[in-house]
């Protein structure tokens, strides 16, 4: 009996995989599955004898995502699944979080086509504090910048961020910034075929315009026990996300690897911040035991 293969996608910047996901190809090999890496985008790559493909660091799809897209339209075996993944590639899936009854960011919206005037994007900027800039289709916080309400300076370089985005026709969104991530970061809860894997607190990345702080923000993360409250938080948006998939699709669609990312707003209440279902970083590193609870996850897959 042949092995099943499980190709490992990734991006051309990182062709031996992300240095978190190092070691999932012995760890598939351990399992009695033939593992590979391949650029998503290499015209060399035979995707259709690339077995199972599992979706890892293709960071790099926001530079051109209807060409991923088409890619991932065009594997035959592509986990997360392909609606799924088209869904999650662009942030306005938070609005469909939000009606299915999830408490999220407040987020004003700035859409190319409305043609909007530097004033008019000026206008719906939150009156006072730290507010965030970022595009609604993005990986790993690239294009995103914080801003100040109160300082003109700073407020004069969100309108040109805003504007410069809007101008290559991409949606903008506009969020308030919450103070609790600089004390406390985000929470991120990884799970692995819909089983609750680990948990880890995500230092805050945002210390300033985009242009200053680099193209992509440092992420730092560790491991930390979640808080009943972000566990509860996590079902109840895991519940929506489900929800929606079976919606789409006429059925449900177990997610091989799922990341929620929580975060405490005003007066306790928590939010989700995020959802990656794609390119997620998982933490492997950080926990013990998680590189093998995710080598599993996709071994079950590999051999139904």
């Amino acid at each position: 009996m042949s092995k099943p293969i499980v190709t490992l996608a990734t991006c051309a910047a990182l062709p031996n995989l992300d240095e978190d996901d190092a070691g999932l190809p012995d760890a598939l090999a351990e399992r009695g599955i033939e593992p590979r890496v391949a650029v998503w985008n290499d015209p060399d790559v035979d995707w259709a004898e690339a077995g199972m493909v599992v979706l890892r660091s293709v960071h790099d799809y926001a530079k051109d995502r209807e060409a991923f897209l088409r890619w991932v339209d065009s594997v035959p075996r592509v986990v997360n699944h392909a609606d799924v993944v088209r869904w999650n590639t662009d942030k306005h899936y938070m609005v469909e979080l939000a009606e299915r009854g999830m408490p999220v960011i407040p987020t004003v919206w700035l859409e190319p086509e409305r043609g909007l005037t530097k004033h008019q994007v000026h206008t719906r900027f939150p009156a006072s504090g730290d507010f965030v800039v970022k595009p609604a289709v993005s990986s790993g916080g690239h294009g995103t910048g914080r801003y100040t309400a109160n300082d003109a300076r700073s407020r004069q370089q969100a309108v040109g961020h805003a504007m410069e985005l809007l101008e290559r026709g991409r949606s903008v969104m506009v969020q308030r910034y919450l103070e609790s991530v600089d004390k406390r970061g985000e929470t991120a809860l990884i799970y692995m075929n819909g089983l609750v894997s680990h948990a880890v607190e995500k230092e805050a990345m945002l210390h300033g315009p985009y242009r200053e702080q680099g193209e992509e923000p440092t992420e730092v993360a560790h491991a930390r026990e979640a808080t009943a409250a972000e566990w509860r938080l996590g079902e109840e948006a895991r519940a929506a996300i489900h929800s929606y998939i079976k919606s789409r699709l006429g059925r449900d669609e177990q997610l091989t690897f799922s990341r929620i990312d929580v975060v405490e707003g005003e007066n306790g209440q928590m939010h989700v911040m995020e959802v990656s279902l794609v390119d997620a970083s998982l933490y492997l590193s950080t926990t013990p035991g998680a590189l093998e609870s995710f080598a599993d996850a996709i071994a079950v897959r590999a051999f139904w």
